[in-house]
């Protein structure tokens, strides 16, 4: 597998664990700027490879009535003001193929939403920018079926490319996540992150907004990084039950540093070798 360069680091290719951190929307360019903040201050002391996201517009709320966010000129002021401040790569999504080269001047990698993981035009847009494109695996796509949405991207020349697990649609109101989808992932040639955080919600149980499982981050996260990620996504409020989108299955801030240390060394023990068998002695050697 050939690492993605995203600003100054890589992702994949042997290089250690990257995180995906943010909010799931830009709720006030006053907010998105101290959680940036409060996160490059966390990557700084974890020594952690970390891209800042966050969605100028949410377009697949439950309701119509939900909030969307800023917007994509305002959005991208904000996302520029963040970068130019903090240095962060930033991370967000477009919903339509005339946003592609908008966003692409501003942030470093542009993300499809899972919904529409099969929208050709949407794809060819964001590849053709030549920017890194994160592609999230559609709740209704099997491992193997994200290989024709990377023809996609590839086929217009682009190779800087990652592929989001973020669980699979299972009966009705609920994700699951299976681990084998990681191995097979890896298996397409590109660095395979894992976006916890979505893989917890319960898509329209909450009567007009998306319910969560929040609590169970730690152990999801924890998994998905022994099973062999190159980077974790997940999203970040300081008091999620105020967050204005995906309040209840968003990590809370404080908790964030614990968890990226913990799943930083469950990246470094899941890089050791594991230990050969021995070698069968030979005939009348002593045991």
């Amino acid at each position: 597998m050939n690492p993605v360069h995203v600003g100054a680091f890589a992702i994949g290719g042997g290089h250690p664990l990257a995180f995906i951190l943010g909010p799931c929307v830009i709720e006030s360019p006053a907010h998105a700027m101290e959680l940036a903040l409060a996160i490059r201050e966390i990557a700084g002391r974890c020594g952690a490879s970390v891209i800042f996201k966050a969605s100028f517009d949410k377009a697949n709320r439950t309701s119509g009535s939900s909030f969307r966010g800023p917007g994509l000129e305002t959005g991208l002021k904000v996302l520029s003001d963040i970068k130019a401040k903090t240095a962060l790569p930033i991370l967000t999504d477009i919903h339509e193929p005339a946003q592609a080269a908008l966003v692409a001047a501003v942030v470093d990698v542009i993300q499809i939403p899972a919904f529409l993981s099969r929208q050709t035009d949407l794809i060819v847009a964001a590849a053709r920018t030549g920017a890194v494109v994160n592609i999230k695996k559609g709740q209704f796509l099997s491992p193997k079926d994200v290989r024709h949405v990377v023809a996609k991207v590839t086929g217009e020349g682009n190779q800087r490319l990652l592929v989001t697990e973020r669980g699979v649609s299972f009966g009705y109101n609920n994700l699951v996540v299976d681990m084998r989808a990681f191995p097979m992932l890896r298996e397409l040639g590109y660095p395979v992150v894992f976006d916890v955080t979505h893989s917890l919600q319960l898509p329209g149980a909450g009567d007009g907004v998306t319910a969560g499982l929040a609590e169970y981050i730690e152990p999801l996260a924890s998994a998905g990084v022994a099973a062999g990620v190159d980077a974790v996504f997940m999203e970040v409020h300081e008091q999620p039950a105020r967050a204005k989108s995906d309040a209840a299955n968003a990590l809370r801030l404080d908790h964030v540093e614990p968890l990226v240390r913990k799943l930083q060394r469950i990246d470094a023990a899941s890089r050791e070798r594991a230990i050969p068998d021995a070698a069968p002695a030979s005939p009348g050697a002593r045991t």
